[in-house]
């Protein structure tokens, strides 16, 4: 009988979003957390100690990550300025790498990621946008797969949220460290928008524009209006704002030549989700989390089953962190790509590092890029 495998894990980083990963890890039947790289030493051993772990698991440098031979993947959740650096030498030491978005904060760091990951296929990556593993968003994907909204021809997903600069997230502001707005956050719903659209077209411009931080005291610009074009002459729109907004908005509105679809994560669960198809609704409205409307219509065969999930929060215990997790360890124990890897997923970073491009030129950026003149622009910055 052929031994289980066990990824076997190294971790960087045991904040918010690291603690409640590994715990997801330590769940997980076919994972083990070998060792953590984690800067605050105290916060390392509490983490560690409330998961049953031994504090012997707490290195003092990354390179006793990437260079401990019984680590099969190296799992970064550090500030955004480090993944990219960080995945660069993961890679070179041969480690499957989880990713943290944003995958990198600079252009020369990014174009590496996905050389390497060309070159070394049988390392498996994976860029953390987890609002894909909503079930409602896949309960969306496979309705456009299946035509029911025919040709789409607009399609929005905001992402409106004050991210956490309190206390220790107070790196959050600097531009160093935290990169772009666009990585902080809203490229959660570029991700998804290329995901959606994907069966159907792909990205090939970018328009954006910017607005400086009114509220808080973001070093870098904040708020982005991004328009995306997409090979089939369908357009693509996301207002996107880490600095205010009431609440966590990842409103979607899409329309197509058969269809529609919106999402709005601003009001009750029942009214949360509706669409129309002129395939499988008739062309009338229907509200598939609510039951008790779905069989006062006739349609309760299309309602959706109670615990589908839905982008309501920015709380990343709220996210379904749980399947971002198994879903990459599934990809190193059973030899596959995932749909988000470094290169797969490259086309998210491209329209983020376009938009920035497009917001200080003033001028529509193609894609794919342009990587040589892409990296003139970064370097002069």
């Amino acid at each position: 009988m052929l031994e289980k495998k066990i990824v076997k894990v190294g971790f960087v980083g045991a904040g918010w979003m690291g603690s409640v990963q590994m715990k997801r890890i330590v769940d997980h039947p076919d994972a083990e957390i070998v060792a953590l790289f984690e800067t605050n030493t105290q916060r390392g051993e509490e983490v560690l100690e409330s998961l049953g772990l031994s504090k012997d698991l707490l290195v003092d440098s990354f390179d006793k990550i990437i260079n401990n031979p019984d680590v099969d993947a190296v799992w970064l959740v550090s500030p955004n300025s480090f993944h990219g650096p960080q995945s660069i030498a993961a890679l070179e030491a041969g480690k499957h790498v989880f990713c943290e978005k944003p995958c990198a904060t600079k252009f020369d760091d990014f174009c590496r990621q996905i050389q390497l990951a060309e070159e070394k296929p049988e390392l498996k990556t994976f860029v953390d946008y987890l609002i894909n593993f909503d079930t409602m968003e896949h309960n969306l994907k496979n309705m456009i797969k299946a035509g029911d909204f025919g040709k789409i021809t607009q399609i929005q997903i905001n992402y409106r949220h004050p991210v956490n600069i309190a206390g220790d997230k107070v790196w959050k502001l600097s531009r160093e460290i935290m990169g772009d707005a666009i990585g902080m956050g809203i490229i959660h719903s570029l991700s998804t928008m290329v995901t959606l659209m994907s069966p159907q077209a792909k990205p090939v411009g970018v328009y954006a524009t910017n607005l400086e931080s009114q509220v808080r005291g973001f070093e870098v610009e904040p708020i982005y209006n991004i328009l995306i074009k997409f090979d089939n002459g369908a357009t693509g729109f996301c207002f996107g704002n880490i600095d205010s907004s009431n609440g966590y908005d990842a409103y979607h509105n899409i329309s197509g030549t058969e269809g529609g679809f919106i999402f709005d994560s601003q009001t009750d669960r029942t009214h949360k989700v509706r669409y129309y198809s002129n395939k499988t609704t008739d062309g009338k409205w229907i509200w598939p989390l609510d039951r008790e409307k779905c069989k006062s219509e006739g349609v309760e065969e299309l309602c959706w089953p109670d615990d589908t999930t839905t982008p309501d929060s920015g709380n990343v215990v709220e996210h379904q962190t749980d399947r971002c997790v198994a879903h990459f360890i599934e990809c190193v124990k059973d030899n596959k790509r995932s749909f988000l890897d470094f290169r797969h997923s490259s086309i998210v970073a491209e329209i983020g590092w376009a938009a920035q491009i497009s917001a200080a030129t003033g001028k529509e950026v193609a894609l794919p890029l342009d990587k040589a003149e892409a990296k003139k622009f970064f370097d002069a910055q």
